[in-house]
């Protein structure tokens, strides 16, 4: 039996989670981000949070939100600054918001290494540079690499076009991004989908995240946000 929980709310979906969480969001700016959950989790209140996440936040809507409630302590992300980033560039000039970049193919690896149960890797991304400062590195076949650990998420907040009864999920184009990773990456998986369809629908060798991943799930209709300067 799948121990996916097929939930009727979002608030439902993010009850418990802690204050001091580590969080992994799902999405490449706005495609992709749970916006139902995030606002869910504003509503809930968890507060000191670190946020995992591709950027930093767009506009005031989704993880922009989150982080002008003034819930997050702090993002690891690979693009703090971009044209509609105004809340986090605000925050973290005011010293409010504390910050780890990480490479985006870095960040994806390190997620996936959580998930696998790899205790740590090499990458030549980042030698020489000051992300590398302090970490160790070592030279291998010639080529000098720099030791990455795994990110782990107390929970991820994702989104997926369609799940089944038993949790399976299939996403739609772009918008799977890094749930895939961030879903095997934490200890709970909460995923709000477009749709849910009976257990055997879904063609198995369409499916990208099996059930084994998935803790959550709520069904919500499909939003969409404009905001300017994102693309």
């Amino acid at each position: 039996m799948s121990k996916t929980q097929l939930l009727e709310s979002c608030d439902e979906a993010v009850a418990g989670i802690q204050d001091g969480s580590t969080v992994l969001v799902g999405g490449f700016g706005l495609a992709g981000m749970p916006f139902d959950l995030i606002d869910a989790l504003i509503r809930q209140g968890a507060q000191d949070l670190t946020i995992v996440s591709n950027n930093a936040g767009n506009g005031d809507v989704g993880l922009a939100a989150l982080l002008k409630a003034g819930r997050v302590r702090k993002v690891i992300c690979s693009f703090p600054r971009q044209v509609d980033s105004y809340v986090f560039d605000e925050l973290y000039h005011a010293g409010r918001i504390a910050l780890e970049v990480v490479p985006q193919g870095s960040l994806a690896e390190r997620m996936r290494a959580a998930g696998a149960g790899i205790g740590a890797f090499f990458s030549p991304t980042a030698v020489g540079t000051p992300l590398a400062e302090g970490k160790e590195t070592r030279e291998i076949d010639g080529r000098t690499y720099v030791l990455e650990y795994p990110i782990k998420g107390d929970y991820a907040l994702i989104s997926a076009h369609q799940c089944d009864g038993m949790g399976n999920l299939v996403y739609r184009k772009t918008a799977r991004n890094f749930g895939p990773v961030m879903a095997t990456a934490a200890t709970t998986t909460i995923v709000q989908v477009s749709e849910v369809v009976p257990t055997g629908r879904l063609d198995p060798e369409a499916i990208v995240t099996p059930s084994i991943y998935v803790d959550r799930v709520v069904q919500v209709e499909a939003r969409h946000y404009t905001v300017e300067g994102a693309r």
